[in-house]
């Protein structure tokens, strides 16, 4: 399965990460390699239960990456 993450710099300068398509499914991380490793767990978590409806914000707001689950 793979599922777009958006990543972007926090006020307190954390990498925030969150997967558009899972509705409320956010953590961060002190580097990008960390939020995405966070990230990753908080899908896996997110999957047990059942998923939101995406949600939308303007392209130049943010960052889409992809991780394999």
């Amino acid at each position: 399965m793979k599922l777009k993450v958006m990543l972007e710099k926090g006020m307190d300068g954390y990498i925030v990460a969150h997967c558009p398509a899972l509705k409320g499914c956010v953590t961060q991380g002190r580097t990008e390699e960390e939020a995405l490793t966070n990230i990753k767990e908080a899908i896996e978590l997110y999957l047990e239960t059942e998923p939101e409806d995406r949600h939308h914000r303007p392209a130049d707001e943010y960052k889409v990456c992809e991780i394999a689950l």
